[in-house]
């Protein structure tokens, strides 16, 4: 474990970094007002809930609470511990460390983190065997033969599982892994007999498949030559979900930011061919449909999405599908073309890498365009009943486009292909349009109902709520304010526990001598739970100042709710006391009562 980071250099570090700067590396963010909004990384949603404070230096989500600092934003999103996150925030701000380790103290690796560094030992280890070993050789030649270079074999980390039935499972052995954790990874298999294990990827060519991270999660193998089956992939296991993964995606990050776009494929064999072809932008997904998943991280970093599946008839299904959905989740999505039924590996390969990049994935068209192409398969236009139904179907789609223009666009382009009048089209149009809005707004209000009956079983925040509230979010602000507050309210407590927690945590932090820093403030607070409030209640739009009216109107709704709750108390400790016919203890509780009440 590393030694405790002093104070001084934590401070340091925070002030050398800039939040915007490190979650932009993560959510796309965009600018409104004095605040930077995005898609939470924490939860899917598909509407902007996440702001950035550049002023406060704090995050907070609307959608799922999650709030906190730039340490505690890179603890969530890694999921690492405080020191590693200073750490790797130092090296951002080229603040020098020096942290040593005491092993005595040393914490054993999770299930998790012995499976990643089974599988980071392993990549290494096959790409050294494929392009250092005679062993080798014949792998390395064939990857050649198929034009993969030494860049791109380097780049991938491409690597050879030789023929051997333990050759991994040795090399593992000999690192300290045993059995159990190896096959729980699918790196190997155990035999019907005798408890025996073997390699899984035995005489393939391995391809790593990492997460976001960039960490190495799975592997998938190709046969060399024709044996079945042709690829053959890690099975799914607590650091490896197909729903959850894109290939490419930690080395494509910085190109999908900076082209503001991504290029999706449906494998990881065309997603390298592609990148061979000078698509840096480009990721694929793992041998299943695209999923929410999916959108949600392709959304924190891009919401402009081409499509590259491939040409025949289930990769036109797949792309149709993906549009859909990605369409739904509010993206802009292009569909690249791709002619003569190839996939993008066949095409780069029969045509090369600058037609590829210029013609088919430049060439790009909007998905509506592939719509109209799409809903043509099977149909013979020169039919009048096939032509009515493709108009039908398009005059559809057409009128769920927002934009008047684009609609306006279509309708032409199919009056102008069928001899129509542009009229009859627009009048045809509208219908179909009101009669989808028609039924949108019933679900709506169908919606709108069961929400205002959820929202009817939900009370407003008492007065004493807000007024924490709001004191709290001043009392960040100012350290003298803080004092007043903790002099007005004197014995009362504040009514939230958490409410109460955060000003103790407060208190504590003025009395040490630290100035009103809403970040440095959330590094002290050592519970998320608070963390989050105290986000939350930091992104709240305050005035400057607040007058003497507000301050006591506040501390009255505070305490008048704190002697309401003793007077209820007395109350019924009274009524016990005359159950039990003790009318002299019943007397001087109505008293008390009475006292109490003048308090208010």
């Amino acid at each position: 474990m590393a030694e405790r980071i002093p104070e001084e250099i934590i401070n340091e570090i925070r002030k050398s970094v800039d939040i915007v700067d490190i979650i932009s590396e993560y959510v796309q963010l965009k600018k409104q007002g004095r605040n930077y909004f995005g898609i939470c990384p924490f939860h899917s949603e598909n509407t902007p809930s996440f702001s950035v404070s550049p002023e406060k230096q704090i995050f907070h989500c609307f959608g799922c609470h999650a709030g906190g600092n730039v340490f505690s934003f890179l603890m969530d999103i890694e999921g690492i511990s405080f020191q590693e996150a200073a750490i790797r925030l130092a090296e951002k701000a080229n603040i020098p460390l020096e942290l040593k380790t005491t092993s005595s103290h040393m914490r054993l690796p999770t299930e998790t983190e012995k499976m990643m560094r089974a599988h980071e030992l392993l990549r290494q280890f096959y790409h050294h065997i494929l392009v250092n070993t005679n062993k080798g050789q014949e792998a390395l030649e064939y990857l050649q033969q198929r034009n993969f270079t030494r860049e791109i074999i380097d780049y991938f980390q491409i690597g050879y599982c030789l023929d051997e039935w333990d050759t991994s499972l040795k090399f593992l052995k000999a690192k300290g892994f045993d059995e159990d954790i190896l096959e729980k990874a699918g790196l190997i298999i155990r035999g019907e007999k005798n408890n025996t294990y073997f390699d899984r990827f035995r005489g393939r060519i391995i391809f790593p498949i990492s997460d976001y991270k960039g960490n190495t999660v799975a592997f998938s193998g190709r046969v060399l030559g024709n044996g079945q089956p042709k690829y053959l992939n890690s099975p799914e296991t607590p650091i490896f979900q197909k729903s959850q993964t894109l290939f490419n995606f930690h080395n494509a990050r910085v190109a999908i930011r900076k082209k503001q776009s991504v290029v999706l494929f449906e494998g990881f064999a065309d997603c390298i061919a592609a990148f061979s072809a000078g698509i840096e932008n480009g990721i694929g997904t793992m041998g299943t449909a695209l999923t929410e998943e999916h959108i949600h991280l392709i959304k924190r970093n891009t919401d402009q999405v081409i499509l590259c599946f491939d040409a025949d008839m289930a990769g036109q299904n797949a792309t149709l599908k993906a549009g859909e959905m990605l369409s739904n989740a509010g993206c802009v999505v292009r569909v690249a073309i791709i002619p003569d039924g190839k996939d993008p590996d066949e095409y780069i390969i029969k045509n090369g890498a600058e037609l590829f990049k210029n013609v088919v994935i430049g060439g790009s068209i909007p998905f509506m365009s592939f719509k109209m192409r799409f809903f043509r398969i099977g149909k013979n236009l020169d039919n009048e009943g096939d032509r009515l139904a493709y108009i039908e179907k398009v005059l559809e789609e057409i009128s769920k486009l927002d934009n008047a223009v684009e609609r306006d666009i279509y309708l032409r382009q199919l009056a102008e292909e069928f001899s129509l009048s542009l009229d009859a089209l627009k009048q045809q149009q509208r219908k179909i349009f009101y009669s989808i809005r028609r039924e949108t707004t019933k679900d709506n209000a169908v919606k709108q109902q069961k929400l205002s009956l959820i929202k009817q079983d939900k009370k407003l925040p008492p007065a004493y709520y807000n007024a924490e509230r709001l004191l709290i979010a001043h009392m960040l602000r100012n350290a003298s304010f803080a004092m007043k507050v903790q002099d007005a309210l004197k014995q009362v407590p504040f009514h939230i526990d958490e409410h109460q927690a955060i000003v103790t945590y407060l208190y504590a932090f003025y009395e040490d001598g630290n100035a009103p820093d809403l970040s440095n403030f959330l590094n002290f607070i050592q519970d998320q739970h608070l963390k989050n409030i105290v986000a939350e209640i930091g992104m709240m739009t305050i005035s400057e100042e607040i007058s003497d009216k507000e301050f006591k109107d506040y501390i009255k709704q505070i305490s008048n709710y704190h002697y309401k709750l003793k007077i209820e108390k007395k109350i019924e400790e009274g009524k016990k006391a005359e159950r039990e016919k003790d009318f002299i203890k019943a007397a001087e509780i109505l008293k008390e009562i009475i006292a109490l009440k003048k308090s208010l």
